[in-house]
């Protein structure tokens, strides 16, 4: 647990305690003995044993106060920052003076263990984003001087030459000097099409060479490449994330000041005109009278159940604040490998050409491209395993090009239009690349025999949940990293307006902070160079299943199935566990407004002033509680007018 009780979050040691079994946690553990303390000190003043029991709750009150008070001070001195917990801190305070130790006992449990409650439900792990950089191999080999050496990959300079072999990862970007290759990018973009380089194509750091041997100039230093960036630009977004405030800190920064100028006044004023130690009592029941003890246990309840809830239709919300920002999103980016589509190729056309059918075709490819690992040789050879492919022999494939070998003593060939021409199918060719598809063409005995086109399609739900969100004012964006043909293919089947492709991670990251600058804008990637973009989003949204351990880090929520229905369902149930927190809200401050008048004239003691805030704390738990409910299926509309958490009616953006 944080040591301002869960409002300022730590990484490091606190994430590794938060991950340990709740018996083995300090931070929760103090809380619950605060508990028991403050139950057993109940259970003895009932029976008439009163000393034995102010012991046990002075024992509740300084176990419950350790977990925020020294956070809280902490935060005033080094910070000058005012918090929720600095004004629970006054309050106890203010209760232990008037002789209402039990009252502070009270307080100090209820407080800490809803703080740790929350802190135990954002569990967060941060080992996947440096996990990226080792996607670089510790050594490289670079031609110098016509010999092949061996250095440190992380000593590399611009302008060597690197000897990248099949199989091999890139240690650093550059450009290609020779040889033909393909190269898997997945890991870094989510493509799940490997992409054909040449001499003049740049590469990436952490793509793996599949296929040929390349010679590889480099344009980037070992340690400062695209993948570095890729961290660097992520930690940097979640830094500036990690400065905004909960709501209930929110409330509080004008609240400490104020409550306590108005304790102040009422103890010197009063004085002034009378009895100093009426008035002083006075002011002490008015910082006890102005503890927001409603709004500090009821507002992480609320978070922790609707999390709960969240987690169990799958979706996992990391943190409180996520949670907040979740329903109150107008705008969606979403990226297309892996989000939008499968991530699983598929044969989506066969044209053939003259004198041959389609099922023939589908057959002579599958036949040598079951000899391959390409992606696309595999979605060939599934589209071909109903009705069976020859047997083929002396296969050969060539990086770059494509594969041939001998079927039925006839030669057959499977490439690429860069590499075969199209001739009579060219028309057909561009067609199907306009549509989104990758196509690869088949010769037997050099004679053209036909097309295939092949496609990452997209998940059958997608136009359903495009439209479900636009017709309730949620705007969708794509964000890609593919060609701007195959993203706009696309966009019009799922029914998405507004493409942007060809993106690098960092392009993504700039259009998705404008977005929210603008707009409270969510993300929803699975890739690597997703991870600066989820990172910098109002809500980042990772797809838990199959995403990278970056992208899922860096979101501030993970989806851990494929469904991306679970997007209007998140946002739905965010919403309205918003507005059971904005009634909380409402009710915790009508109390204070009520209570300090009442307070500072003397109408209600201490002791009337304690029993009104617990009568409420518990109405507001059990309002919280209702979070806990998810009734509502992923396909049913959103509320169009729900608030999101901490927006009092309002929508609020990211400055």
């Amino acid at each position: 647990m944080s040591a301002a009780c869960g409002c300022e979050h730590e990484s490091g040691a606190e994430v590794e305690e938060v991950e340990r079994p709740w018996w083995r946690d300090p931070g929760l553990l103090l809380p619950i003995f605060s508990g028991v303390a403050f139950g057993a000190g109940l259970v003895l003043e009932w029976s008439g044993l009163e000393t034995p029991a102010l012991v046990l709750f002075w024992i509740g009150l300084l176990l419950g106060a350790y977990t925020f008070v020294p956070g809280a001070i902490r935060n005033l001195v080094t910070k000058r920052k005012l918090g929720i917990s600095l004004l629970m801190t006054i309050s106890a305070v203010g209760a232990v003076i008037l002789g209402f130790v039990e009252e502070a006992a009270a307080l100090a449990f209820l407080y800490s263990i809803a703080e740790a409650l929350e802190d135990k439900a954002m569990d967060r792990a941060r080992g996947g984003l440096r996990a990226l950089l080792k996607l670089v191999p510790e050594t490289v080999t670079v031609l110098r001087d016509g010999a092949m050496v061996e250095v440190a990959a992380k000593n590399l300079v611009v302008g060597e030459l690197m000897l990248v072999r099949p199989g091999e990862r890139i240690a650093t970007d550059g450009t290609v000097r020779s040889g033909r290759s393909n190269l898997d990018t997945s890991a870094i973009t989510g493509e799940s099409i490997p992409v054909e380089v040449a001499p003049g194509d740049a590469v990436s750091a952490g793509a793996i060479n599949t296929a040929g041997v390349l010679e590889v100039e480099t344009t980037a230093a070992g340690t400062d490449n695209s993948l570095t960036t890729i961290v660097e630009l992520v930690e940097q977004a979640q830094a500036e994330k990690g400065d905004r405030a909960r709501i209930a800190d929110r409330i509080a920064r004008p609240l400490v000041p104020g409550v306590m100028v108005l304790a102040a006044l009422v103890g010197v004023i009063g004085s002034l005109l009378g009895d100093p130690e009426t008035w002083i009592t006075r002011a002490l029941v008015v910082l006890v009278a102005a503890s927001p003890c409603a709004l500090a246990i009821s507002v992480p309840l609320t978070v922790v159940a609707a999390i709960g809830a969240a987690s169990r239709f799958g979706v996992v919300i990391k943190s409180g604040a996520a949670f907040e920002r979740l329903g109150g999103i107008r705008h969606l980016a979403v990226d297309k490998t892996g989000t939008l589509t499968r991530n699983r190729p598929e044969v989506t056309g066969v044209v053939p050409a003259d004198g041959f059918d389609r099922e023939r075709v589908l057959a002579l490819a599958a036949a040598v491209e079951q000899h391959s690992t390409h992606p696309l040789a595999a979605a060939i050879a599934a589209a071909a395993a109903d009705q069976g492919a020859p047997a083929a022999l002396d296969v050969s494939e060539e990086a770059g090009h494509g594969i041939g070998g001998t079927v039925e003593d006839q030669r057959v060939m499977v490439g690429s239009p860069r590499w075969i021409d199209a001739g009579p199918l060219k028309a057909e060719v561009e067609r199907l690349e306009s549509e989104g598809q990758t196509c690869v063409l088949v010769t037997v005995d050099d004679v053209l025999a036909g097309a295939i086109g092949v496609r990452d399609e997209l998940r059958p739900e997608v136009p359903e949940v495009v439209q479900s969100l636009r017709a309730h004012g949620v705007e969708v964006s794509m964000l890609t990293g593919d060609n701007a043909r195959t993203a706009r293919a696309l966009a019009r089947i799922a029914g998405i307006d507004d493409v942007r492709a060809e993106l690098r991670p960092e392009d993504k990251a700039r259009m998705v902070a404008e977005l929210s600058a603008g707009t409270p804008t969510a993300m929803i990637g699975d890739g690597i160079n997703d991870a600066p973009a989820l990172a910098g989003a109002t809500v980042g949204i990772a797809m838990g299943a199959t995403g990278s351990d970056a992208a899922i880090e860096s979101a501030d929520v993970a989806f851990t199935g494929h469904d991306l229905r679970l997007i209007p369902q998140a946002l739905q149930h965010a919403r309205r566990g918003g507005r059971i927190i904005n009634q909380n809200i409402v009710l915790s401050l009508a109390i204070i407004t009520v209570l300090l008048p009442l307070a500072i004239t003397g109408v209600l003691g201490l002791a009337a002033v304690v029993l009104v805030h617990e009568i409420a704390e518990v109405v507001v738990i059990l309002n919280g509680l209702r979070a806990a409910r998810t009734g509502r299926h992923a396909s049913e509309p959103l509320e169009r007018n729900a608030h999101a958490p901490g927006q009092l009616g309002a929508a609020r953006s990211r400055g």
